[in-house]
């Protein structure tokens, strides 16, 4: 008994490393070549990627590979416990670049088309329905003239952006479903998996690189936090998004959700061709062996490890993947199903609807009609499907190395999107032989994703959130 709760705290340790190293890895490499030193006055475009310096980030330090390791290990849960707590730093209301626009009306006209538009595809197309519809109609409601629905104080969607959208309530209530939704045996089982769940996490990393070069155009412009905010759509998780946006980047939430859930939502639509593209038929047909049986003592003991794990080494990330081991534990403990059965159903319902409708009463034209807005739909499908071919890579470098093959195409799971990509993984590989079920494989990156991309936003947090 005492070996075997050894070797699960090993598979658990080992998994968790994993997917930290990864993100850890990419947030190191990505801010140091793009931000700019304090105090600089104006701190102009950059037109070459040697300089790299990203206008309107003035005030935000240039965190070198060595400050950003120091300033990590001050953030860590570790250090504060010795040292005692780091202070929260005082809240400074955010700058709204928008405020006292006034647009014309035909451009409200246009964003109610938009919110039509964004209903359609939901319902006919079968686009993220239970997240597009909602957030079609904030849109069309926000916008239509002298409704008064986002009124300060006395505004239906101005309440509900206020009491859960504009801070982390809501984005916080989504994961606690999640997490009573989600079965982490599968990455239990095979923990090499979270490698592929890291390596999806590639997709912020290629973001940050483009939100760099995005620059280079006229009239589009990010600063650093922005740029962060931007870059976590590459973990295709629209909580985690939320959360980030509302963190680093408020004015432009809006936008970032909707890139977020809209290419979680195309999923089957974005990643066939490309796992088509980076595999060849005999790799595709490549069948997995059934998984080991994982216990309940394993699964009970993975959400408190994880959540050790995080706030030993990375408090930031604490809230997200807190809510995230407490919804787990509630499903797994076995001792509460009331309350885990409401987190994923009755209480996920509810918030999923009051969070799409705040997300939709942001997309107001002065918010959404401008060249830095349109720039981050085109950054969300980089950062998707670079996420995808990272998972799939990663996989076939994998298989190198291994005896026993990973089929390359469950490593296009590792993006965040649960379950529809692990779903996608299994469809495919389907296609090619119907006998080869690879859904419970697929589900280890995919898991492994959440937990990822959750970790990415802790990091950029910690390192820009003062």
């Amino acid at each position: 008994m005492l070996g075997q709760k050894t070797n699960i705290s090993k598979h658990v340790f080992i998994i968790m490393m994993i997917v930290m190293a990864f993100a850890t890895v990419f947030t190191i490499i990505t801010p140091t070549a793009i931000a700019d030193e304090t105090g600089i006055e104006e701190v102009p475009s950059f037109r070459t990627m040697d300089t790299a310096i990203l206008k309107g980030s003035k005030g935000i330090p240039k965190i070198s590979f060595l400050n950003f390791l120091k300033n990590l290990w001050e953030n860590t849960g570790i250090n504060q416990i010795i040292n005692g707590e780091i202070p929260a730093p005082e809240h400074v209301p955010t700058e709204n670049p928008f405020e006292g626009i006034q647009v014309p009306g035909w451009q409200k006209l246009f964003m109610i088309a938009i919110g039509f538009l964004i209903v359609y595809l939901a319902v006919a197309k079968g686009f993220e329905p239970l997240l597009l519809i909602p957030i079609g109609f904030g849109t069309i409601l926000v916008n239509i003239p002298g409704a008064g629905m986002f009124a300060e104080g006395t505004g239906m969607l101005r309440i509900i952006y206020d009491a859960g959208v504009g801070n982390e309530f809501f984005p916080m209530l989504i994961f606690m479903g999640i997490g009573a939704m989600t079965d982490f045996g599968p990455l239990i089982a095979n923990p090499k998996t979270a490698l592929l769940g890291g390596a999806a996490q590639f997709g912020v990393f290629a973001t940050m690189l483009g939100v760099a070069l995005m620059n280079l155009i006229p009239g589009v412009q990010y600063n650093m936090l922005q740029a962060c905010a931007i870059s976590i759509i590459g973990g295709a998780d629209g909580p985690t998004s939320i959360y980030v946006a509302g963190k680093l980047a408020p004015e432009m939430m809006a936008v970032i959700a909707v890139a977020a859930y809209s290419y979680m939502a195309m999923v089957p639509m974005i990643q066939p061709p490309l796992m088509k593209m980076l595999t060849t038929d005999k790799e595709r047909r490549i069948k997995m062996k059934q998984l080991r049986y994982v216990s309940k003592t394993e699964k009970v003991l993975f959400p408190i490890i994880l959540l050790i794990l995080t706030l030993l080494l990375l408090p930031a990330a604490a809230p997200l993947i807190g809510m995230l081991a407490f919804g787990n534990f509630c499903k797994e403990c076995g001792v509460v199903d009331r309350l885990s059965k409401t987190m994923e159903n009755e209480l996920l319902n509810i918030v999923s609807i009051l969070l799409s409708l705040g997300v939709g009463s942001q997309m107001t034209p002065e918010k959404i009609m401008n060249p830095s807005s349109l720039g981050i739909i085109a950054l969300g499908l980089l950062a998707f499907a670079v996420a995808t071919c990272g998972g799939v890579i990663m996989a076939k470098i994998m298989n190198i190395f291994l005896k026993e093959k990973i089929n390359p195409l469950i490593g296009s799971a590792g993006v965040s999107a649960v379950p529809m990509s692990a779903r996608v993984s299994n469809k495919v590989g389907m296609e090619y032989d119907p006998s080869n079920f690879l859904l419970m494989h697929a589900m280890g990156p995919n898991v492994s994703g959440v937990i990822g991309s959750a970790i990415a936003a802790g990091v950029f947090i910690a390192t820009y959130g003062k």
